[in-house]
């Protein structure tokens, strides 16, 4: 074998090496976060979360100044919510207006709290196929449900789940420009009638009354 052959045979060795490496760096790997279906990684909606129960009021979840948590029949700045997500399939849930996070505690109530605690203010989110959405406690495993509005059967741990529809948050209105005033007609007793010289910042005495 001469040098020429040797030399030949050497390069050959790196064509399988070669080809290992660039399978390796070109292998398909899943890219984190890239469904909108898996509900984690910062993603923050803005809804109003809207229940129509055949034995409840339609009525909007709403977080009030004072914490409380009430449903309310129109759409309000308090009942316009963030929705974060905070791992695959829980999530938190923020009042826009009041700063407030919707927790509930151990007894099942709801409740508005100006600090998030990840006991208390973490929900599962369950998609339904129609469109609606349940929620549960991710520590207590206790559903989220607006409070009755009478007195009776106030115990939430005893009731079922109740659906609420996340409806999209109107944008913001666009910020109001004055209107462009309509020009002031010409002044036909003036020496300049379309303003073309500008206006004059002195006045002569020879028009002063």
């Amino acid at each position: 074998m001469d040098w020429d052959e040797a030399k030949f045979e050497h390069r050959g060795l790196w064509v399988p090496v070669l080809t290992v490496l660039l399978l390796g760096a070109c292998q398909a790997r899943p890219i984190p976060d890239s469904s909108p279906l898996l509900q984690f990684g910062g993603q923050v909606r803005q809804r109003y979360l809207y229940t129509d129960d055949v034995q409840e009021t339609e009525a909007h979840l709403e977080i009030r100044a004072d914490g409380t948590v009430v449903g309310v029949a129109r759409q309000s700045p308090e009942s316009l919510l963030e929705l974060k997500a905070l791992k695959p399939g829980v999530i938190q849930i923020l009042g826009v207006k009041t700063s407030r996070f919707l927790c509930q505690g151990p007894d099942g109530r709801l409740y508005g709290s100006l600090h998030f605690n990840p006991e208390a203010c973490s929900f599962r989110e369950l998609l339904l196929e129609d469109g609606y959405n349940v929620y549960q406690s991710e520590a207590f495993g206790f559903p989220l449900r607006l409070p009755p509005s009478s007195s009776s059967n106030r115990d939430p741990a005893t009731r079922g789940p109740s659906r609420f529809l996340p409806l999209p948050g109107l944008p913001p209105a666009p910020p109001k420009h004055p209107g462009i005033l309509a020009p002031e007609p010409p002044d036909v007793g003036s020496s300049d009638p379309l303003s073309m010289v500008g206006p004059s910042y002195s006045r002569s005495p020879s028009y002063t009354s």
